[in-house]
């Protein structure tokens, strides 16, 4: 029997198996690595499925997020830039621009080609395909971004349309992946609902050019002083070079900088076919030449109108519609009056500067110049010097290099705004006159050191001493009939004090405040020959007192104004009632309130010179109430008329209408600006709002017998038979009364009145031809007197003498039209041979035995005001007035009734709280 191998031998049937093929075997050792993978591969895939779901729910959070802040862009079809308001002189002379941003508008359609490719070269070359984004742009950014490392700001990959989705929409530069998200949506929203030019006419209007310049059209006057369509094509790649970056490509400051940058963008031009190579290379070899401009505005001499105009616009329509609504403002300034209106005011305060105040001394001092300092020394020294508040343009500041008056200058020199210093200029020496030498002798002599403002004189090498006056002045000459005013003068120097002294600063009128007592006279039926007693007179604690401390006794109204008798003026708004008189004061616009006190009769209220020349204006128009106004019309971006001066218009009437002398109580359609609203409110100060449509109006076109006419619908204040009453008066005030100075050589018909307050305080003048009316102020900023005698005959007449010969020149003669009802008349006053205008039933030279409305026993300080008089308004010649008689004596209208010879003694010591002479 034959026995198994065992298992060890190597031909046990255990071995052979051992012994078989590979591919026989059987895997029992791999299949637990394969479970591995799998268990790998399985959790994986689920990470990476839970992850891109979980990345795809974040994504879609942060862009319903996004989405959910994302502005509307629809605003964008109406697009309206913030544009700036111009104003515009009478003779359409741009004289200022008022704007937050100074920005000109252009169409798309009005933009040279080469204006376009250049923008479109340099910041999105393929903004004609693109819908919003430019993907490869983007990636490229973001790859160049990687490799330059931390710390540098990323090059941004932004299209023309996400510039303007950032400008318009998102108002953020922050530099974030959340905002450049929103950017990128919002251009492909913009996308879908503007065509690709309004896209581009936004951009180039929308953009900020530097220099204060926002679009192209101001940039390019900005920078080269010319349109648009007059861009060469390295101009129009310059202004495309700087949306990168305005300042570091400022072609002053860094002028190589802005010059590759041009270059650059002419290549790209090239590379997109707006131009050929060779018009590249020949562009590239031009020099960067740019020309300076200065800003429009105000223009020279304008300033303190233009001022007066914006504050109105503010008023009337708000800050953003006035600075940015793109407004043209017409108004009614006549710019070489005003010029001539300023060089006269300032010649005037000048000469009575140097005759009262004297010479005030150097405005610095140098203590290391002398008369051996070099050229060199006094130079710089000079530059460090700040320009004193209220330097005219022609003078100079000079340093006085040794006692005989020899002064070095800086002449052409470049003053700096930000600490008013000089820089620049040539220097220059001369010697200063002999007379100012003298004159500055009396009171501080010239020291080699001082720093001096001087005027060059065109011969013989000197120089006359100029200072600041400390008296300041202002003047408003305005159309008599229509209430334009042609020129508005405010002080010294808008530059020195924004002040505006002709419509800001309320000032006592003094006796140019009587005619509106004397009008108010002639309306209550009192002829121009009725007498009121000149004499003494006392009401309570009040003892009034004339200018001249003298008496007539009974006197005519004519000679009373003529001559600014106080004690007849008192007794007349006695008579008449202070409150009928107030009446006639604010009706007219002269004062905005004033107290029923008679002091007040003699202009001892408040108003401003703009005021006092539209009250003036209103004797000159027959009665009418004239409204100062600075604006004729206000247009809108559109060019619609959205507002005019109410009262006045232009309108048509049939040919038996005309011929008939009759027009329709209601104006037609205007002619000239049928666009205008009619429903104005006068004196309506509410905003507009920034939109508002004018009203439309049907055109109504003259036909072939139809006439032109004016339809007048101001307020009548008083009769046109009252008022030439006052203006016939008026103009013996100027031939021979208290205003003779101030008609010296003017030849056509005059009226005007002077006026002095208490102390001498204030000075005017007020006085109209029919066509013209201008009234002058002078006085100080801090009411102190200019003088004993200074009144307003004696300063402001020969003042309002010189600015009315130059607002005459070239205006017809023109006479005072007696108007129906009213003789004139020549008699004899009594004190001379007078002309007057008398009303139907008015006796001439007859004085009526009139009653008194008011026991003068019976008036208290309340009536008169006596007692808040201050102690400076007490009696400014009461050396040796102190006794005298204190007798009451009622308004008279009968010449013998309370006494016709004067007092020995002058009666009490007060003249009053208002108008002297």
């Amino acid at each position: 029997m034959t026995s198994a191998p065992s298992s060890g031998d190597p031909g046990s049937s255990s071995s052979h198996s051992q012994g078989r093929s590979p591919q026989n075997r059987r895997p029992d050792l791999r299949r637990p690595r394969f479970r591995q993978w799998r268990k790998v591969l399985g959790a994986t895939a689920a990470s990476a499925l839970v992850g891109t779901t979980g990345a795809v729910v974040l994504l879609w959070s942060q862009y319903e997020g996004i989405v959910a802040d994302l502005p509307t862009v629809e605003g964008l079809r109406s697009y309206q830039p913030p544009v700036m308001s111009r104003l515009y002189a009478g003779d359409d002379q741009l004289i200022a621009e008022l704007a937050n941003e100074r920005r000109i508008f252009v169409p798309i359609s009005a933009v040279p080609d080469k204006v376009k490719s250049a923008f479109v070269a340099a910041e999105d070359q393929k903004f004609w395909t693109h819908k919003g984004v430019d993907p490869v742009a983007i990636a490229r950014a973001g790859l160049t971004d990687l490799t330059r490392g931390k710390g540098k700001r990323p090059i941004g990959a932004s299209t023309i349309t996400q510039q303007v989705a950032r400008i318009m929409l998102l108002g953020s530069n922050a530099v974030s992946f959340r905002r450049k998200a929103k950017e990128a949506f919002l251009a492909m929203r913009v996308e879908q609902v503007l065509p690709k030019d309004k896209i581009l006419e936004i951009y180039l209007n929308e953009i900020y050019l530097g220099s204060g310049a926002y679009g192209i059209a101001a940039a390019s006057q900005t920078y080269f002083n010319k349109p648009l369509d007059q861009l060469d094509d390295a101009e129009a790649a310059f202004l495309a070079a700087l949306p990168k970056s305005p300042t570091n490509y400022n072609p002053v400051r860094f002028p190589d900088a802005a010059r590759g940058r041009r270059n650059w963008v002419l290549e790209r031009m090239a590379d997109i076919g707006a131009i050929t190579h060779d018009a590249a290379r020949v562009a590239e070899a031009q020099p960067l030449t740019t020309r300076s401009f200065t800003r429009p505005g105000p223009a020279l001499g304008a300033e303190w109108f233009a001022e007066e105009v914006r504050r109105e616009l503010m008023e009337r329509y708000g800050q953003d519609v006035t600075m940015q609504g793109g407004l043209d403002v017409h108004t009614s300034l006549d710019l070489p009056l005003q010029r001539n209106a300023q060089d006269i005011l300032r010649q005037e305060l000048m000469a009575y500067d140097r005759a009262h105040r004297g010479w005030r001394g150097p405005v610095h001092h140098l203590s290391d110049i002398g008369s051996s300092s070099s050229t060199a020394e006094w130079v710089q020294a000079l530059q460090g010097v700040p320009v004193p508040a209220g330097m005219l343009d022609q003078w100079r500041l000079a340093v006085v290099l040794d006692a005989k008056g020899q002064v070095g200058w800086l002449e052409g020199s470049v003053v700096r705004r930000n600490n008013a210093t000089q820089s620049g200029g040539e220097p220059r020496t001369g010697v200063v006159q002999g007379k100012d030498m003298a004159w500055a002798r009396r009171f501080k002599p010239l020291r080699a050191g001082d720093v001096i403002m001087v005027q060059p004189q065109a011969e013989g090498g000197h120089v006359a001493l100029m200072q600041v006056p400390v008296v300041e002045g202002a003047i408003v000459t305005m159309n008599a009939r229509t209430g334009r005013v042609l020129a508005l003068v405010g002080g010294w120097s808008f530059q020195a004090s924004q002040f505006d002294r002709a419509t800001q600063a309320l000032r006592q009128p003094g006796s140019s405040f009587k005619p509106f007592v004397y009008l108010d006279a002639m309306e209550q039926g009192i002829s121009p020959s009725q007498k009121f007693d000149d004499s003494p007179v006392s009401y309570g604690a009040w003892h009034p007192n004339n200018y001249e401390k003298d008496f007539w006794g009974p006197t005519t109204l004519h000679d009373a104004l003529r001559e600014s008798r106080n004690l007849v003026t008192i007794r007349l708004a006695a008579h008449l009632g202070m409150k009928t008189v107030a009446d006639m004061a604010t009706n007219l616009g002269l004062v905005d309130s004033m107290p029923h006190v008679l002091p007040a009769a003699l202009g001892a209220v408040e108003t401003t010179v703009l005021k006092e020349a539209g009250a003036y204006a209103s004797l000159a128009a027959g009665g009418r109430k004239v409204t100062p106004t600075l604006v004729d019309d206000v247009q809108d971006r559109e060019g619609h008329v959205i507002w005019r001066p109410e009262g006045l218009a232009l309108t048509t009437v049939s040919s038996a209408q005309s011929n008939g002398g009759q027009t329709t109580d209601q104006p037609a359609a205007d002619a000239v600006f049928p666009d205008a609203p009619s429903d104005q409110k006068s004196g309506d100060t509410g905003k507009a709002a920034p939109a508002a449509a004018p009203v439309e109006q049907p055109i109504v076109m003259p036909g072939q017998n139809d006439a032109p006419a004016l339809h007048d619908s101001r307020q009548q204040v008083a009769s046109a038979q009252s008022a030439f009453q006052i203006t016939t008066m008026l103009q013996d005030v100027i031939r021979r009364g208290t205003g003779m100075r101030a008609g010296t050589g003017i030849d056509v018909p005059i009226a005007g009145k002077t006026g002095t307050s208490q102390n001498f305080n204030d000075a005017w003048f007020a006085g109209y031809t029919p066509d013209l009316v201008t009234v002058v102020w002078i006085g100080f900023d801090t009411p102190q007197s200019l003088g004993k005698n200074e009144t307003g005959g004696a300063i402001a007449g020969p003042l309002w003498n010189k600015v009315m010969k130059t607002a005459l020149d070239g205006y017809p003669r023109q006479d005072f039209v007696p108007p129906v009802g009213i003789t004139l008349v020549q008699y004899d006053t009594g004190r001379g041979v007078a002309i007057d205008a008398f009303k139907e039933g008015q006796v001439p030279g007859l004085s009526a035995n009139l009653s008194s409305n008011v026991n003068p026993q019976e008036l208290t300080a309340a009536d008169t005001g006596a007692e808040n008089m201050p102690d400076s308004e007490s009696d400014m010649a009461a050396e040796g007035s102190g006794g005298g008689q204190s007798g009451e004596h009622a308004p008279s209208g009968n010449g013998g009734s309370s006494g016709s010879a004067a007092p020995s003694a002058p009666a009490g010591g007060d003249i009053g709280m208002g108008g002297l002479y």
